[in-house]
This record gives structure tokens, C-alpha cells and sequence, in this order.
């Protein structure tokens, strides 16, 4: 079995005791880790090397979490894992808006946290086991074109922008068209469990597919809710 050693994670908290904590297991499992301790540090080491997964803390001085994310966000599309304090709940759903693809609440085990980046690792393509991707048909429905091979979508022929997850949502819906997902069958799906999870991380990422492949997001035709159950992609 392979050691990923390209694959690199950059960790930012401002807390010394907290960066040795989660450093410690990150090595062990073989990655690469570099640390930042605040935010325009963050997105200086960003910006200078190449990362695989970001891992953000929300509360940090001169920049905060949030502020960090919408700004890599707005220059790539590696994951990221923002870390948030458990009365945060709002900070959790402006995170997702921001284009985090998950969040974890402290505080969290080691285990828990070493099973989301082995997570977020592996649907991005970086995972520690060898695993590859299943499936290159290309889904083709109306004017929206999948390639699962490239993980390329395009609308009307011009290519979009997707993050990792919501690629990852897309294609499970769109892989099984007119079937009802439940929010927690996509969570287990696509984050690979539902423990932990507020199903209102689904329903962030719906919204901003939506944005970005509907004619009009306020009234869908690809990914439909169907009420109090969850959703579906529309029938062939």
C-alpha cells in the first residue's frame, strides 16, 4: 500500500496546544502538515505552496476562519474542514455558505477528526488507501452534461465551477434520476456518515448547486425537493 506523501494539509488555529494535538495524528497517518497561526499567515502559506485539504479554525486574530475560506474559496477548490466552537451555529452555516465542504465542533476526538480529512482526502481524490473513483458514464440531462472521468459539468455548453461536494452531491443525485435521496442518506453518501452532521449542510449545498446549474434557482428543474423527505434529479 502506498504512503500519500503528496498529500499536504494545511492546519491553521491559533492555539499552540491545539496545532501539537492535531499535527501529531495527521503525521502519523502519513501527510504532510503545515501549520499557520492566524489567518493572513494562512493565506500566505496558501498561497505560496499546494495544498490537498485546508483545515480552518473559525475564532483567530487578524483574520478570522471565515474571512480565510471565502478567500481561498475564491481561488481554488481544495477542501476544507472548518472547526468551530459548539455555540457557533451560525458560524457553521456561514461556513458552508462560504464554500466549506464540512465542519466539525469542538470539541472533537482524535478519531473523529483523523476519519474527516481521511474523508475529505478521499473525495478529492487524495485518499490514503488507494481507492479510485467508480463510474465514467457521462450523465447528460437537458442542457447540464456530467463527466464523472473529469468531473467536469457544463450548462448550455460553458463549463462550471463546482466544489468538491457539491460535485459529489450532484452526481449522486443525478446518478439515479427520479429516486428520493433523504438528507441523510446524501450525508452518508457523500460525507460518508451522518453522526455529527446537521442536515442543514445539505441543504446549503443544494441551494448553491442550484445557483449554479438551474435557469432559475427559485424554481428548480434538475434537483428537485420533494417535501419533508429530502431530494431528487429529475427524471430522464
Amino acid at each position: 500500500m502506498e504512503t500519500p506523501a503528496a498529500a499536504t494539509i494545511l492546519l491553521v488555529d491559533d492555539e499552540a496546544p491545539i496545532q501539537r494535538m492535531l499535527e501529531f495524528p495527521l503525521k502519523k497517518d502519513g501527510y504532510n502538515v503545515v501549520l499557520a497561526g492566524d489567518g493572513e499567515e494562512a493565506l500566505e502559506k496558501f498561497r505560496a505552496g499546494k495544498f490537498d485539504l485546508v483545515v480552518l479554525d473559525i475564532m483567530m486574530p487578524k483574520l478570522d476562519g471565515l474571512e480565510v475560506c471565502k478567500e481561498i474559496r475564491a481561488e481554488s477548490n481544495v477542501p476544507i474542514v472548518m472547526l468551530t466552537a459548539r455555540a457557533d451555529e451560525v458560524d457553521k452555516v456561514i461556513g458552508l455558505e462560504l464554500g466549506a465542504d464540512d465542519y466539525m465542533t469542538k470539541p472533537f476526538s482524535l478519531r473523529e477528526f483523523r476519519s474527516r480529512v481521511k474523508a475529505a482526502l478521499r473525495r478529492a481524490g487524495m485518499s490514503t488507501d488507494g481507492e479510485s473513483k467508480p463510474g465514467d458514464r457521462t450523465i447528460e440531462a437537458g442542457n447540464v452534461v456530467i463527466d464523472p472521468g473529469r468531473r467536469v459539468v457544463t450548462v448550455d455548453g460553458e463549463a462550471i465551477t463546482l466544489t468538491f461536494m457539491e460535485f459529489e452531491i450532484l452526481m449522486a443525485l443525478a446518478s439515479e434520476p427520479g429516486r428520493v435521496l433523504t438528507r441523510e442518506a446524501l450525508l452518508e453518501r457523500v460525507w460518508g456518515d451522518s453522526a455529527y452532521r446537521d442536515i442543514r449542510t445539505v441543504d446549503v449545498h443544494i441551494r448553491h448547486l442550484r445557483e449554479k446549474i438551474e435557469p432559475d434557482a427559485s424554481n428548480p428543474e434538475y434537483i428537485l425537493t420533494v417535501r419533508n423527505v429530502g431530494y431528487r434529479f429529475r427524471d430522464s
